[in-house]
């Protein structure tokens, strides 16, 4: 085995402690991303001799798990709630995995339905034109806005 082959296999060795530069290049995050995620709580460093933060190489499994959910829209503050569960120190293992995206599989369904309703009412607001607040299938579904009183009010849709 010659010395390039060598350090070739020592490379692809993970290292148990990771700067924050290496996190964020493994995650393909900013720097600064590390850092908020880590004043988050969503992943924890430990500090070196001289004072410099080292990862873990399981936060590149939390940080993989942030960025999942963020794509499903999943707030941070949840992502907060859900891994304040979890031990610091460990990625989540698979049967908390199962359990996060279970619940998170719920929101994302509910979002998926809302906006499926909204893309079909469009159509017909669109065609008619109106945009009436009183009869407007869109912005007043079956006249809910009687029913909040008189003057402006909110819809959530």
């Amino acid at each position: 085995m010659n010395s390039k082959s060598t350090r070739l296999a020592t490379d692809s060795v993970a290292p148990t402690e990771l700067s924050v530069g290496k996190v964020a290049k493994r995650a393909g995050v900013s720097v600064q991303t590390v850092h908020f995620y880590e004043e988050k709580g969503l992943i924890y460093s430990t500090r070196n001799s001289g004072n410099q933060r080292r990862y873990h190489g399981n936060v590149l499994r939390r940080i993989a798990v942030v960025k999942s959910a963020q794509r499903l829209g999943i707030s941070l503050s949840e992502i907060a709630a859900v891994f304040g569960t979890l031990p610091k120190h460990k990625s989540p293992s698979t049967a908390q995995w199962q359990k996060m995206s279970l619940s998170w599989r719920k929101q994302l369904q509910e979002r998926i339905d809302r906006l499926t309703q909204l893309r079909d009412q469009l159509d017909t607001c669109i065609g008619c034109g109106c945009l009436s607040i009183k009869s407007c299938k869109l912005r007043n579904p079956g006249d809910e806005a009687a029913n909040k009183g008189l003057g402006a009010v909110f819809l959530q849709l």
